[in-house]
This record gives structure tokens, sequence and C-alpha cells, in this order.
């Protein structure tokens, strides 16, 4: 809380009864303008001391880990258009097919590694996987062959696989929903900083390494990926925690602060393992979460476009009939114009995040919507724009071209929050979303994102054209069948229970009968007693 609100909460904050004493005499804090732009601001020292730390641990290992992972993915793309398409014979689909070779590693890892989370401590399963798959990487710089490339692509797949959807599970594992839109956000955010790094690192590389030690430029790119890499495994043996409702502090949390940590999932309804009983195996085959909610994700996932701003410059190079006499543009140019793309789609996201979390309490469909709409019109104009005509305004057609595409940390924290009384089913739903996205995304790509149509890729925008399409009327039908299990659940149906995203009809705070997680009003604010009533008795 601001200092406006109530001074008391200035006061140092040392152990449970300090806090006790601040939150008796707060009810409902009021939002600071600190606290719009950074949620942590309106709380109570003694819990945004906790919170710093779970941020500083979480926040800065999953997010360092993310920036690695999509180095490493567009790494590989932008290695192809800085020498490898040459150096390994790469002149029909090899690329997309080594995309398509590393999505089968990817797929199968997901689920059986966030399944893997509810039991064992995420501290050994996704440092170790890190670990795996900056050996991989490093292993890349010395292919001599498409094979070869081939069958390491797999690897860093498959150990890269449990990353992002266990790293989803783990921020609604610990976070609220006032908080969580914002750091899945921040997470996802920093992968497209490591798209927009990669093109920076591989003109340095080139410019700089390029035949040092023998070495092409776009071989140091995967040694020094895997130099970043595996020091943060190794950083995440030592910190990374356990879950709060697993029952297991780690060693940088206060018992206090572990128990606050504790009681403020359960006041909001978050769920510990439960055994896998016959029951839970049939409420998960008969709940429509399960067959609806992944393919929400799937839609958005590969509604993506392909990047093809990079292919679009590259073809100003070609010796064969070039677009424009005369044009050209250098592997520096070719690697740092497109990164414009990336900052605006950043700060476009970003805003989805902090609006969601903030201005939205706690909507997150909204910007699902926004963003396919946007999206239809951005692919409706690819598809028919003569890209060469005026080359500035393509340019900037294609910075802009992503801008839309920001809704997908919220569309998997919809899940979070849709499943948040069944961790198992929270861990499951979250896994199968992006796995099979990536099943799609194996497959698809060649046949509609062929290598040999870029740039132009009409059949690729057409296919994004239409996928978000299909994703506003998917959401569409999830809010209803939303809004029926509600009304049901208000009249007392045990079956719509299940499903149904509210738990009596005086609890609207934060998103009323539009909120995948009602009850939990305001995101803690309505609870901030009841979490001091279960810690005291601690």
């Amino acid at each position: 809380m601001s200092q406006s609100v109530n001074p008391l909460v200035e006061e140092p904050v040392g152990d449970i009864e300090a806090y006790d004493k601040h939150h008796s005499q707060i009810a409902q804090p009021r939002a600071s303008w600190k606290g719009r732009i950074w949620d942590t601001f309106d709380l109570p020292p003694f819990e945004r001391k906790m919170l710093f730390k779970v941020d500083a641990v979480i926040l800065t290992f999953a997010s360092l880990g993310y920036f690695i992972k999509n180095l490493d993915q567009t790494n590989t793309s932008t290695a192809f258009l800085s020498g490898m398409k040459e150096d390994l014979n790469m002149f029909g689909n090899e690329l997309v097919t080594s995309t398509s070779i590393w999505t089968v590693g990817y797929v199968i890892g997901q689920i059986p590694s966030n399944l893997l989370l509810t039991r064992i401590e995420p501290r050994w399963v996704i440092p170790a996987l890190e670990l795996g798959w900056g050996v991989a990487t490093l292993a890349t710089y010395s292919v001599k062959s498409v094979k070869s490339l081939y069958a390491l692509r797999f690897l860093v797949g498959l150990f890269e696989s449990g990353f992002y959807p266990g790293i989803h599970y783990l921020l609604g594992s610990w976070y609220t929903p006032r908080e969580i839109g914002k750091r899945a956000m921040i997470f996802w955010l920093a992968g497209s900083l490591g798209q927009m790094f990669s093109g920076i690192l591989q003109a340095a590389a080139h410019k700089n390494l390029n035949m040092v030690h023998g070495l092409e430029g776009w071989r140091w790119l995967f040694i020094i990926d895997a130099i970043i890499t595996l020091p943060i495994a190794v950083f995440g043996f030592f910190f990374f925690p356990p879950l709060p409702l697993q029952g297991k502090n780690t060693w940088w949390l206060t018992a206090d602060e572990f128990d606050l940590a504790r009681n403020r999932l359960q006041n909001i309804g978050r769920a510990g393992k439960q055994p896998w009983t016959r029951a839970k195996v049939k409420s998960l085959l008969f709940s429509w979460h399960t067959y609806f909610l992944p393919i929400l994700y799937v839609l958005w996932n590969n509604a993506y476009p392909q990047a093809p701003i990079g292919y679009w410059l590259k073809s100003f190079n070609s010796k064969t009939n070039p677009p424009v006499p005369g044009k050209t543009y250098t592997v520096e140019q070719i690697n740092q114009l497109p990164l414009p793309q990336t900052a605006i789609f950043v700060v476009v996201a970003a805003s989805f995040a902090w609006l969601s979390d903030g201005a939205f309490r706690g909507r997150r469909w909204p910007f699902i919507y926004i963003g396919a709409v946007y999206s239809i019109i951005i692919a409706a104009i690819f598809i028919k724009l003569p890209l060469y005509k005026n080359i500035n305004a393509t340019m900037a057609l294609y910075w802009i071209s992503t801008a839309g595409q920001g809704a997908g940390p919220l569309i998997l924290t919809f899940i979070n929050e849709m499943c948040y009384n069944d961790t198992e089913k929270r861990a499951l739903l979250v896994a199968a979303a992006n796995d099979f996205a990536y099943v799609v995304q194996a497959i698809v790509p060649n046949f509609v994102w062929k290598t040999t149509e870029f740039p132009k890729a009409r059949k690729g925008w057409i296919y994004s054209l239409s996928l978000n399409i299909a994703l506003i009327a998917w959401i569409t039908i999830i809010l209803y069948l939303r809004r029926r299990d509600q009304r049901k659940a208000l009249h007392g149906s045990p079956a719509a229970s299940t499903n149904a995203s509210i738990a009596s009809p005086d609890l609207k705070g934060y998103d009323g009968l539009e909120s995948p997680d009602a009850q939990h009003d305001n995101g803690y604010e309505h609870d901030q007693n009841r979490v001091v009533q279960s810690l005291s008795k601690h």
C-alpha cells in the first residue's frame, strides 16, 4: 500500500505478528500510481519482501532461461541467413525440416515433464533440462552435414521441452491473479529479446569472429549460446525453489515467508498435489476444459507468422533476377533491420499484460480478441501486398506485423486460472496446450510456410488469417461454456462446480462472472484478513 492510504504499512515488519497487526487495520488497499506500475508496491512490507525474493529467483531464472532458449531457436534461422545455408548445402526445405525435427523432440517431453513437476522439486527437473540443451547446443557448432544438424536439433528440442510449460505451471503455483499476468508476460518477452539479440549477436560474430580459429561466424553463435546457458543451469540447481503447496521450504525464504506464500495460495483456492485416482481421471476425461482450453493456445500459436522479413531482405541479394537491381543488404543489415519488429511487439505485448492485471481486473480474453482482429487485418494486407513496389512501406508493415500476437502468455495464464483447484489438471492442460501447438507446428509449416515460397509466402498469410478467425470463434465458445457452468454452479449443480470458476454468487470482485478465478476477488484484497487469520495459526 502507498503511504497516502495508510502510513502504518511503512513501519518495519519483521514477523507474522507485525504483519497481522498491519492487515487487521487494512481492509481494502487502494491502488497507488506505483502499484499500477508494479503490484508489490501496494502490499505491506513483509509481503513485499517475500515477493521480491520470489521474483528475484523465479523471474530471473525463468527469464534468462527463456532468453537463451529463444536465442537458440532463432540462432538456427539467423545462422541460415549468415552462411550456414551455403556451408551445409541447405538449398531446399532443410531449414523448415530442421525446425520440424526440433519440434518432434520438443513435443515428446512436455507433458511428462510438467506432470513430473507435481511430484518432484522443480530444481531437479528444470535446471537438468537446461543443462542438457546447453550441451547439445554447444555440439551444434561442429556440424558438417544437415543430418548431424537434424540429430542435434532433436536433442535440443527434447531438453527444451519442459521449460516453457513448466515455468507457466510454476508461476501459477506462486502468484495470485493480480500478479501472474505481468510475470508471465515478462517471462515470455525475455524470449522475444532473445530473438532480437540473436540478430545483434550474429552480426557481431560475423564481423569479429568469422574464421577465428578457422570457424565461420555462424558457428561461433552456438558456442556463445552454450557458454551463456550452462552457468544459468548451475544457478538453478542452487536457487530454484520447491512449490509452496508441496510443503517443503527453500533455504532463501524464512519460515514465516514460506507460510505466507503458502497461505496466499490456499486462500484463493489453489490446490496442492492430489493422488491419481479413478475419479480424478474420470473428471479429466469428462471436463470440457480438457478438450477446449488447449486448442485455444494451438490456434494462437500457429496463427503467428513465420518472420518473413529476413527472407525479404535476403531476396534483394539474389544473383539471378534480383527484385530491385542495384539494391542489396549486407549480412549485418539483414540481421539488424528486423529488430524494430521485435521492439514494437515487446511494447504492445507488455501493455496487454499490465492492462490485463490492472485496468481490466484480471480479464485475459479481451486481448485475445484484440490481437486476433489486428492480425486478421495484417494478414489480409500481406496476401495482396506487392513486396517491392514501395520498399519503405513494406519494411514498416513488416515491423508492425506481429504487434497483435502478444496474447500467448495470457492464454496460458487463463488456463492456469481456469484450473486453479486441481494442480494435476493445471499442469497437464498447460503442457498439453503448448504440446499440441507444436505438434501442429511440426507438420503444417512444411506446406504453408515453405522456405522456397518466401518472402511472399501468401499461403502462410492465408493460413494465419484463417486461424485468427477460428481463434475468435473458439474463445467465444469457451466464454459461453464458462458462463454456463458459473450459472449452474450458482444453483448448486455438483457437475458444473467441477468446471465453474466461482464458488458463490457474491464473489464477483475481480471479474464478476467473467473471471476465470473470480473468487480471487481483486487477486488478494478481500482475502487479506483470512490470510492473516490462517497465518496466525502457525
